[in-house]
Order: structure tokens, then sequence, then C-alpha cells
């Protein structure tokens, strides 16, 4: 049995810049480039699967925009045998602190 681990928007900003974390935007392109997390790649939910052969040494952080989605995909990647978190609330919760926001690719 595995365990899904959740955080908070405001614990997010904890993950940012640590080399041991890889923060994943689910949402699509479109919605990553008008804003994102500093430091988050973009792997829309659609294509996850086309891209799991993420680091097995990283917390794989997954965001999406209210959090459905970034649940099913850390439960996905835990059942792989992946560290992961997902972020209670998504970007939505996110952007709604004035947390760090970035608009560069």
């Amino acid at each position: 049995m595995f365990q899904l681990e959740t955080i908070s928007a405001k614990m997010l900003d904890y993950y940012v810049g640590r080399s041991d974390a890889l923060i994943i935007d689910l949402r699509d392109r479109e919605a990553y480039c008008a804003g994102h997390v500093r430091t988050a790649v973009s792997v829309p939910y659609e294509e996850l699967e086309e891209h799991i052969d993420f680091p097995q040494n990283k917390i794989l952080v997954f965001y999406c925009e209210r959090g459905g989605a970034s649940m099913m995909a850390a439960k996905l990647l835990t059942r792989m045998g992946y560290r992961t978190r997902s972020v209670i609330g998504g970007f939505e919760a996110y952007r709604g602190r004035n947390l760090v926001i970035s608009r560069e690719p």
C-alpha cells in the first residue's frame, strides 16, 4: 500500500530550487506560459504517460489548476515507485497567495 503525500500551496515554495525536487506543472502549455511556479517544468497531464522517465532520485511535486489532476498523477507515479507530492488546490491556491510566479519559459 502506498501513501499519497499532499502539501499546501504555501509549502510549494519550500521545493522551489531544491536539487532533490522536480516541480511539474500539469496544466496545458498556454496556462504554463501565462504564469507558473518558478523552476517548474511543463508536462501537460495528457502527455504525462509519455514522460514517465523522471529521475528516481528526485521528489516529484505535481500541481495543476485546482488539484484534481495532480492527485491522479501523484497516485500513478507513487505506485510506480516515485516519491511524490500533490499541491492541494493547485495553481489557483498558489496564485491566491501571491507567491513565486514566473512567466519565463
